[in-house]
């Protein structure tokens, strides 16, 4: 893993996901490494030549930036993170993300976070000092030998799935982001997440090539290109986790 310190020129970006305003990303590149990762394409703008996964850029300057930039924006959804995960490892040991929360926490801005690991736990206590604040975490698959194709970087799912029921346990508002849907049992996903959320997001499985590749070369996967049988997947996910919100997206 390649890491370096960089100071960024801005950090409160504008958004153009549905319900969210803006985006704050404290790095650039990611740990985690999935394969279907849409972000790799950040590549084009940084000059990494270095494959997407094995390097992480810290904005050091990410707290102070953003203490700045929301003297000046107008009130909207701050998300955390869009196009890296605010939580991956390196996280432990710089603290930006933390220290981003800290300076929104004073801040009347509806914040939405978005990650893959647990760590997010360690801040439980600043995210209740929010007035408006959703912790999501996303699952693609209960199948942990699905997730090591896909996912290889990723915390298990037992430890995301423990990091929501302790989230929820501790009052906060937690949400569970599906996507990708991989190969995976819905039923079997929502009995082990439905009771830790109180909405679920769902990928309309609009798959990256490197993805589909994965899925005609793994056996067992090639079903999931098959659109009835996707289809036919996605109404079992909101039979399975109703009476939740579930919005697909």
């Amino acid at each position: 893993m390649k890491t370096r310190e960089i100071r960024a020129r801005s950090i409160l970006s504008r958004s153009a996901i549905d319900g969210i305003d803006y985006c704050v990303n404290p790095y650039v590149g990611c740990s985690h490494g999935c394969t279907y990762c849409y972000a790799s394409f950040m590549k084009r703008f940084t000059g990494h030549r270095e494959p997407w996964g094995s390097f992480v850029d810290v904005k050091t300057n990410a707290p102070a930036l953003l203490e700045r930039e929301l003297g000046k924006a107008r009130r909207g959804t701050i998300m955390l993170s869009s196009v890296t995960d605010p939580y991956q490892p390196l996280e432990a040991t710089f603290r930006v993300t933390r220290a981003c929360l800290q300076v929104l926490a004073g801040s009347d801005f509806p914040v939405h976070i978005l990650t893959k690991s647990p760590l997010v736990r360690r801040d439980a206590d600043l995210l209740k000092t929010f007035e408006d604040v959703r912790v999501g975490i996303t699952i693609t698959t209960e199948s942990e030998v699905v997730r090591r194709v896909f996912e290889r970087g990723t915390p298990s799912i037992s430890a995301r799935i423990g990091a929501l029921e302790r989230l929820h346990g501790e009052g906060l508002s937690t949400y569970a982001f599906i996507g990708p849907v991989l190969p995976l049992n819905p039923e079997a996903l929502a009995a082990r997440i439905g009771p830790c959320v109180e909405r679920v997001l769902i990928d309309a499985m609009n798959y990256p090539t490197k993805t589909v590749a994965i899925y005609r070369r793994e056996r067992g996967f090639e079903e999931w290109l098959d659109r009835s049988f996707v289809e036919a997947i996605m109404e079992r996910l909101k039979k399975a986790f109703a009476p939740r919100e579930v919005v697909c997206c």
